[in-house]
């Protein structure tokens, strides 16, 4: 790698009317690794403790705890002490306030990167292209919900970390969190469950596309992205920042609220996908307009009132919201509608956390083809979704319908993963043990 803003085969350049981007000087084949990036800096969920290293993200059983605050775990004593200058920022915090221990995950990323900032001068290994320091906050477009929101996140900071930490002033660390809402990723496994968050600067320089010939995966706490079109010498690189299973409008909102631009690709323009994706059912009399209107209105509705209560309701409950709007929604729209889509995943995730596998089975069973309709050719929700169904069936002793969902599922994540990562060498393994 060079520091002169290229790397092996690719380059940062000022993209017309999008500002900085990066693209390609080599062709890239579907599946060619384009670049990695090692993370910035990281952290692991809490959900996750003990069932992942806190330094590696190792998945493996018999993990060892820290022995002081016997809250973090590693693989061996290696991991540990390579994690000490970042957990040291945590542990005897952690002691200190016991079960009230409980800053945000961005709280904790932001503490990190105050720290690295501290103890390292020189540019790293993952800012071959991009500097932290260059990262876009947009601060003047911030309301006044998001500018308390990170004032909360400023007063958990320093109710939490006054130990370990030199705080730089209240203007510099609105900035800085702004940085991470804007550039900040989530780590998810092969299911997409999330395993953590993490700074990867290099990877933060790609613009967004809804059609995008890129897609990150994540090998441990390295970033590697893939592509996923045949990408020409002079191409820009893109990715897509947001869940590409919505309709122009919920994505453009979505685009509009985290990262402040609206989406202009070809997706986007079009709109060729939204007929499908908002799929109404056939009837002899079709619904009105103003009753599809209604529906959706309803539906965003549903959706953000469902993302709430899962803090607070129980599974049952959770499952009977699911059930009356999908009955409801049921009435106007298609089953391969992306509404209808959305709550029949939340139920699958219900369902699971119940140990209901039947009930999970039979949601994703009408989701998936669906989303192999919906989302890009090699889509990681389209791999985790067979990844799902060809486990449950395997634990249903649907033998030959969990060998053909999981081979599937390898055929996407060879793509996106690359095909000698772990995940796939795991789903190989149950193939075999099958």
């Amino acid at each position: 790698m060079k520091a002169d803003g290229k790397a092996e085969g690719i380059e940062r350049f000022i993209s017309p009317g999008k500002g900085r981007g990066l693209r390609a000087l080599k062709e890239f084949k579907v599946g060619d690794l384009v670049f990695m990036c090692p993370a910035y800096t990281y952290v692991l969920t809490v959900n996750e403790r003990g069932n992942h290293c806190e330094f590696c993200f190792a998945r493996k059983e018999g993990l060892s705890k820290c022995g002081k605050c016997k809250q973090a775990f590693y693989c061996n004593v290696n991991c540990q002490r390579g994690d000490w200058p970042m957990h040291k920022l945590e542990c005897s915090s952690m002691c200190a306030f016991g079960e009230n221990w409980n800053p945000s995950e961005t709280v904790r990323l932001t503490a990190r990167i105050i720290v690295k900032q501290k103890t390292q001068t020189e540019k790293t290994d993952s800012e071959k292209l991009l500097a932290v320091t260059e990262f876009e906050s947009h601060l003047d477009k911030l309301d006044n919900e998001k500018k308390d929101l990170i004032q909360n996140d400023i007063a958990a900071l320093h109710h939490f970390y006054s130990k370990h930490l030199e705080y730089p002033d209240n203007a510099s660390l609105v900035t800085l969190f702004a940085q991470v809402n804007c550039n900040g990723f989530t780590i998810e496994d092969e299911e997409l469950s999330h395993l953590g968050s993490a700074i990867f600067p290099d990877v933060a320089l790609m613009n967004h596309s809804c059609c995008p010939n890129v897609i990150v995966t994540y090998r441990g706490t390295l970033a590697e992205v893939r592509a996923v079109q045949p990408i020409s010498p002079g191409d820009e690189i893109f990715t897509s920042y947001i869940d590409l299973l919505y309709p122009t409008e919920d994505r453009n909102d979505r685009l509009k609220d985290s990262y402040f631009f609206s989406c202009e690709c070809k997706e986007c323009t079009t709109k060729e996908k939204d007929k499908a994706k908002l799929e109404i059912r056939k009837m002899n009399e079709p619904p009105k307009q103003e009753a599809v209107k209604e529906m959706i209105k309803y539906a965003r509705n549903v959706i953000e009132e469902f993302r709430r209560a899962k803090h607070y309701k129980t599974p049952s409950e959770l499952l009977e919201i699911c059930e009356l709007s999908l009955d409801k929604m049921g009435a106007v729209f298609e089953d391969s509608n992306v509404y209808m889509l959305h709550m029949m995943y939340q139920a699958m995730g219900v369902c699971l956390y119940m140990q209901d596998w039947e009930g999970a089975m039979r949601y994703g069973e009408k989701i998936i083809k669906p989303y192999s309709k919906h989302y890009p050719a090699y889509s990681l929700n389209v791999a985790s979704m067979w990844l799902k169904l060809g486990r449950l069936y395997i634990g249903l002793e649907k033998k030959s319908l969990g060998v053909k969902a999981l081979k599937k599922a390898i055929a996407i994540m060879e793509v996106a993963h690359g095909k000698d990562h772990h995940y796939i060498a795991e789903v190989k393994k149950e193939l075999d043990e099958h």
